[in-house]
């Protein structure tokens, strides 16, 4: 099969298309065909080896082999299914993640009980892909960190990106009071997915005025 590796660390350009062989799967694991898969900036840092505390884990002077994949968020159809899979058959169109790496591959093997999902059918297998690592990041800010409740004033900054949108939408979701900080041409977006309120930080520096939050989502670090 062929997927994305990289035997050094650099610019976009030491990515490769490589043939690879197919994973294999155990009794406990399905094999996912993927369909769709999203890049975070997670993966800019493995693929750059920066900041250099990301070396620890994939390999000082160049990736290891093990560590030489890409890729955290996925969606696609299960292949085949190990002999103890019971919540999965094949054809089932799934989405999730790898805590290993590696969905910008044709195939992919997974746990069962692994951070994978059916596939909601109203979504694309894209649409799926995308959500993830940016909405779990979202909800364990809010919900596990935070501990958002209803009536809560909850500001985010950085409304407007991968980890920003889905904050404003769950912190919505969870009944709070949601004010999202962003740039101009993104204030009409910001205030469609449920924002209260809109503040454009080219105009208004919000830790200069306005009212005091329960919670802070900064995502511009």
């Amino acid at each position: 099969m062929k997927a994305i590796r990289y035997d050094r660390y650099g610019p976009p350009d030491v990515l490769e298309l490589a043939d690879v062989d197919m994973p294999e799967i155990g009794g406990d694991e399905m094999l996912v065909r993927v369909r769709a898969a999203s890049v975070n900036p997670l993966d800019w840092h493995l693929m750059r080896g920066k900041p250099y505390l990301v070396r620890m884990m994939t390999g000082l002077s160049r990736p290891r082999a093990s560590a030489a994949r890409l890729g955290a968020d996925m969606a696609g159809s299960v292949e085949a299914v190990g002999a103890n899979v019971t919540g999965f058959r094949p054809g089932d169109e799934v989405f999730g993640g790898l805590e290993n790496r590696g969905t910008l591959a044709e195939y992919i093997s997974i746990r069962q009980d692994g951070p994978v999902l059916t596939k909601p059918a109203g979504l694309t297998f894209e649409q799926a892909a995308s959500v993830p690592v940016a909405a779990y990041t979202a909800l364990q800010a809010l919900r596990d960190q935070g501990r958002v409740q209803a009536g809560n004033q909850v500001l985010v900054n950085g409304a407007s990106g991968g980890v920003g949108t889905f904050a404003v939408q769950i912190a919505k979701a969870l009944g709070a009071e949601v004010t999202g900080v962003c740039s101009t041409r993104n204030t009409e977006m910001v205030a469609s997915i449920g924002a209260d309120h809109v503040v454009d930080y080219t105009r208004e520096d919000f830790t200069r005025a306005g009212p005091r939050y329960d919670l802070l989502i900064d995502i511009t670090v």
